[in-house]
């Protein structure tokens, strides 16, 4: 099989280009430069956004085109369009985040969507990614694009800064503010399984929209987080905190304290996708403590710092903040 990666550098990308690598697949990886590539592939540069962006990409035929593209719809379109007469499959790495709220999880892939355009500049994540979609569909048709509606994606390779800040936090021991409940549901993928499934199935010809994320059962905060313990080896003292205590606090979920969503509409939102499509098509997620061991070892590789993508903002809640609102727990 060939592969042509549209990026393949970053954090999905790079996990889809050495699981192909692996699998003996000649891989084609169209890049900007800005971090080194997995070795063993075939290697372009071009940035896509420039109007030559994508001049590496003149000739070559390829079985599968990944693309994990995340901002301006047209950039998507422009690619796909390009390569429509030259490569047989088009993935579209999406998101849940097409979905319309609120999201009739029953609905599954049928569910209500957000309204979106290919020819789009910069819009917010949810029409980009919409956008994105139709860019693939418009291109390549219905019938030769696979559209993977990820939801949130952890492992090894983050560049986001959720489980990363995690294994920082609770390696540097002592009281650590764990936000409850221990048996919050939480839902996510390991970006290995997303990897492998897409070229599953992209050999194996599937199409169209498929939520690809773990089960909404898979883990939970408490095991997360005491695999994070486990990992890193540290004395940290975990104290479960009530959501309430926690809001009334002035803590932002989600982004003071990455992963968490007080139970509600949110968290329904976020950790109730439907997924039996991926799962009865292959979908296979490794458990919580191999994706946690297996971050934290990468983590050791970078001296303990984990890359930033430039365009999310720092994640995480200060020192300060955390030593308050334990303190006020008395």
């Amino acid at each position: 099989m060939r592969l042509l990666m549209l990026g393949g550098s970053g954090f999905v990308g790079r996990a889809v280009v050495s699981d192909a690598l692996a699998r003996g697949w000649s891989v084609t990886l169209l890049h900007r430069g800005n971090r080194r590539p997995p070795a063993g592939a075939t290697v372009l540069h071009g940035d896509r956004t420039a109007p030559d962006g994508l001049a590496a990409l003149g000739d070559g035929e390829w079985d599968v085109v990944v693309d994990t593209w995340s901002a301006a719809p047209s950039v998507v379109r422009d690619s796909a369009r390009l390569l429509a007469d030259r490569a047989e499959r088009y993935v579209y790495v999406s998101s849940a985040s097409v979905y319309a709220e609120p999201i009739d999880h029953a609905a599954a892939e049928d569910g209500a969507l957000e309204p979106g355009s290919p020819d789009d500049g910069d819009v917010a994540y949810p029409y980009a990614k919409r956008g994105g979609e139709l860019a693939a569909i418009g291109a390549f048709g219905e019938a030769r694009s696979l559209l993977l509606r990820a939801g949130l994606i952890l492992g090894p390779g983050e560049d986001i800064g959720r489980l990363t800040w995690w294994l920082g936090r609770i390696a540097r021991g002592g009281p650590v503010l764990a936000p409850g409940p221990r048996e919050l549901s939480l839902q996510y993928i390991d970006a290995r399984d997303l990897a492998s499934w897409a070229l599953d199935a992209a050999e194996r010809g599937l199409s169209g929209p498929c939520n690809t994320v773990g089960r909404p059962e898979h883990t939970t905060m408490g095991e997360l987080l005491d695999a994070c313990v486990a990992a890193t080896g540290s004395h940290a003292q975990l104290r479960w905190t009530d959501p309430e205590r926690i809001l009334a606090a002035g803590i932002k979920p989600w982004t003071e304290l990455p992963l968490w969503t007080p139970p509600g509409e949110l968290h329904d939102f976020l950790n109730g996708l439907e997924t039996a499509k991926a799962f009865e098509a292959g979908l296979r997620c490794r458990p919580v403590t191999e994706t946690v061991a297996d971050t934290w070892k990468w983590l050791q590789g970078l001296d303990g710092v984990a890359p930033q993508r430039p365009d999310r903002p720092v994640l995480g809640i200060s020192a300060e903040a955390e030593a308050a609102a334990l303190a006020s727990q008395g």
